[in-house]
């Protein structure tokens, strides 16, 4: 039934901030509709042929940003049915939420989590995400957190739909994505 609600869109995008389980609901919800998953962040690693981070600390993040956005657009541009999570900061940059807004048939879903969860989930896993892998501190990644989400805020809640996930396992945020579909 759910896979039927969601053939109205042929593509759904996750965003939101990292460590707020775009991949891993991507991933149950893409299983769950029997159509594809795309992680873009996976895609850049398979088209450099390596680890984000070596990419963005010896290219920069200019570099980085505009193989991004052509990743971006040749993802989208694939006409067949998918889920896809963007990069935390792929919301951001060149006008990707006017193209998400302007693409027919697409869903856009902001997965928002409160400022302590993340910076508690990512203190944890800094070490393999470039932009926060130099902070040693909890408290200067909460800061340093904080300040991302004031700035970035304004562009996820751009998304078609948002949804406030709490402490709700991955497993229910895919019921209550499909549940939006119905």
């Amino acid at each position: 039934m759910a896979r039927l609600a969601a053939m109205k869109y042929q593509k759904i995008v996750l965003l939101g901030y990292m460590g707020c389980g775009k991949s891993t609901v991507g991933k149950l919800l893409a299983q769950n509709l029997q159509i594809p998953f795309y992680d873009l962040d996976q895609l850049i690693e398979e088209e450099i042929g390596g680890p984000l981070s070596t990419y963005f600390q010896k290219q920069g993040e200019l570099k980085f940003r505009a193989l991004e956005h052509q990743l971006f657009e040749k993802t989208l541009a694939q006409p067949q049915t998918m889920v896809l999570a963007l990069g935390g900061g792929t919301p951001c940059y060149y006008d990707h939420m006017d193209t998400l807004s302007r693409t027919p048939g697409l869903l856009s879903i902001y997965l928002q989590l409160p400022l302590g969860t993340l910076t508690d989930r990512l203190f944890k896993e800094r070490a393999h995400r470039p932009l926060i892998a130099d902070i040693a501190q909890h408290s200067q990644l909460l800061e340093f957190v904080g300040k991302h989400l004031f700035e970035r805020t304004p562009y996820y809640k751009k998304a078609t739909l948002e949804l406030a996930l709490g402490e709700a396992s991955p497993e229910a945020v895919v019921q209550k994505i499909l549940a939006k579909l119905a």
